[in-house]
Formats: structure tokens, C-alpha cells, sequence
């Protein structure tokens, strides 16, 4: 059991990121059906709804559960949400972009097209938030 616990310790923050990553992507998952499937919303309009919604569970929790980071300063918390949403904002016009392909020219459903996409997002995600915003 010791040799768990080393390894949670020495990987913490990857197995964060990744629960928390698994989190965001659910709830941008299903915040994206929600207005899809149940509202009737066409679907780059709660795609838009679903990432923003998406960032903003995901800046809370990466910075406080993930990176854990303090903010002594107002302006140093702005610029960590104005860099994180920024940065976030580029991968979600590859999400609003891969969602227009896949369902407008490769004719697939929406919610498997949204699911598909979130496999390049995770990764790009972290990497944005590790190099570039929680330093």
C-alpha cells in the first residue's frame, strides 16, 4: 500500500488534473445534450454554451484543486482567469470547429461528435494550463 501512496504523491497533481479534466469534460458533455438534445438548441450555439460553462468549472477547480494556487493580488488572479480563459477560448474554436466538420460534413451525430472531440481538448488543456497559466 506504501508504494501507492508514492506514487499518488509523485504524480498528485497529473491524477488531479485528470479527475478534474474528466469532471469538465462531463460537465461540458452534458451541458452540451442538455441544450442539444433536450432544449433543441441548434448545436454550435450549445456548444458555445457548453465550453463556457466548461471554463468556468475548470478555472475554479484547476486553480484550486488541481494547481493549487494563491492569488495575493486581484490583478494576479485576473491575469491567471484572463490567461486560462484566453487560452481556453482557442481550444473551444477547435471545438466549434471539429464540431462543424464532423456533423456538417461527415454527417455524425452530434453528441458522439462532441464526445470525439474532447479527447484532443483534455490534452491540449493541460498543456496550456501547466506551461502557461498555473507557473
Amino acid at each position: 500500500m506504501e508504494w501507492l501512496q508514492k506514487i499518488y504523491i509523485k504524480y498528485q497533481e497529473v491524477i488531479r488534473y485528470i479527475l478534474f479534466g474528466v469532471l469538465t469534460t462531463v460537465v461540458n458533455i452534458a451541458v452540451f445534450i442538455l441544450f442539444d438534445t433536450v432544449f433543441n438548441i441548434p448545436y454550435l450555439i450549445a456548444n458555445a454554451i457548453s465550453i463556457i460553462a466548461a471554463i468556468l468549472f475548470a478555472f475554479f477547480t484547476n486553480k484550486k484543486y488541481v494547481f493549487k494556487t494563491e492569488s495575493s493580488t486581484f490583478k494576479i488572479a485576473f491575469k491567471e482567469f484572463y490567461l486560462f480563459t484566453g487560452l481556453r477560448l482557442i481550444s473551444g474554436l477547435f471545438d466549434m470547429l471539429s464540431m462543424w466538420i464532423l456533423v456538417d460534413f461527415m454527417n455524425l451525430e452530434t453528441n458522439f461528435s462532441k464526445i470525439l472531440t474532447q479527447f484532443i481538448i483534455v490534452i491540449s488543456n493541460y498543456m496550456f494550463s501547466k506551461l502557461y497559466i498555473f507557473k
